[in-house]
């Protein structure tokens, strides 16, 4: 590891594994003191087995009995089981992706429920969870929050884990995060070596001052999360990043297919923002029945939002609420 990307793993990685890790009064104080309100964003789609748990832990937890979180927002995407029902009876706000700037169209992906989020919420720091997690991560948004509430030259935090793999009933401590090992970080290393200390750079679990994140396109796909750590880093420069160590992060592992098809997203989104340029627009994969293959292409060419600070009905909307 570079002696940069040292110094800065060594200095602004943190620790919060339980909610006993955390001194909730003084960041309760820290946050009246900003005048801050704090969002928690869950995109999903098809969740409703796990947003509900969530999303009823952090309202009970972090608006009622401590007022840490303003709002709990989940963005629907296209889903088509009971999740937006599900979410709303647990106590979330629901918009569906597609009503949010319907004058921009709607689009797939993970990146287009994270950007329009930024248009259908009002805090001045944004917290965003998946919403397929399992167990306890009742301590994910006040650690993720800590660095940005005590520390106001960060603007950006990642959470890091460790990720067991689940398959069949099955489970290896420490085995997940495929793509992050197989493709996002051997990536990233090679061509922007500072970022070498990041431990989960595709993690789905991280927070942000509005005023950085508006200001950085998003990748409409899986690729949303590398691209705003490359472009926030670009913004913001190393010190303005941190991470937080969560303990231990589970959720739905996904097939092998699937996973090269966000390999495919992943490397797109990265090489846009490389001197490299554009990779090509189509994955092809094989599947084989044992008397021959089947060539399936799938579309991973980086399609992404604009910074918010450019979309009009958004600043119209900001300046009315100022």
């Amino acid at each position: 590891m570079r002696p940069d990307a040292r110094a800065w793993f060594t200095g602004r990685t943190s620790t919060t594994r339980s909610v006993g890790d955390l001194d909730v009064p003084a960041l309760l104080r820290a946050k009246r003191r900003a005048g801050s309100r704090v969002s928690v964003v869950l995109p999903a789609r098809d969740e409703e087995a796990t947003v509900g748990r969530l999303v009823a832990d952090l309202v009970e937890r972090w608006v009622r009995r401590v007022p840490l979180v303003d709002e709990v927002l989940v963005v629907d995407s296209d889903s088509t089981d009971r999740t937006a029902e599900v979410a709303r009876a647990a106590g979330a706000d629901v918009v569906a992706s597609a009503d949010v700037l319907p004058a921009h169209g709607s689009r797939p992906g993970k990146g287009e429920a994270l950007w329009k989020s930024l248009a259908a919420t009002t805090g001045d720091l944004l917290v965003f969870l998946d919403a397929d997690l399992l167990g306890d991560v009742s301590h994910y948004v006040p650690g993720l929050l800590a660095p940005l509430l005590t520390d106001p030259q960060v603007g950006y935090v990642k959470g890091c884990y460790t990720r067991p793999l689940e398959v069949d009933g099955r489970s290896t401590p420490a085995g997940g995060g495929r793509v992050t090992e197989l493709t996002a970080r051997p990536l990233l290393n090679a061509l922007w070596p500072e970022l070498a200390g990041f431990v989960q750079p595709l993690g789905g679990e991280y927070a942000g001052r509005r005023s950085a994140l508006e200001q950085v396109p998003f990748v409409s796909g899986y690729g949303v999360e590398v691209g705003l750590l490359v472009d926030l880093l670009g913004l913001l420069g190393l010190g303005g990043l941190a991470q937080v160590d969560l303990g231990v992060r589970r959720h739905t592992s996904q097939d092998q297919e699937a996973l090269g098809r966000m390999a495919g997203q992943v490397v797109s989104a990265v090489l846009a923002r490389s001197a490299v340029g554009p990779a090509g627009a189509l994955l092809t994969q094989f599947r084989g029945d044992g008397t021959g293959f089947e060539p399936v292409s799938t579309a991973v060419a980086v399609d992404e939002r604009p910074p918010m600070v450019t979309v009009a009905e958004y600043l119209a909307e900001r300046a009315g609420a100022v």
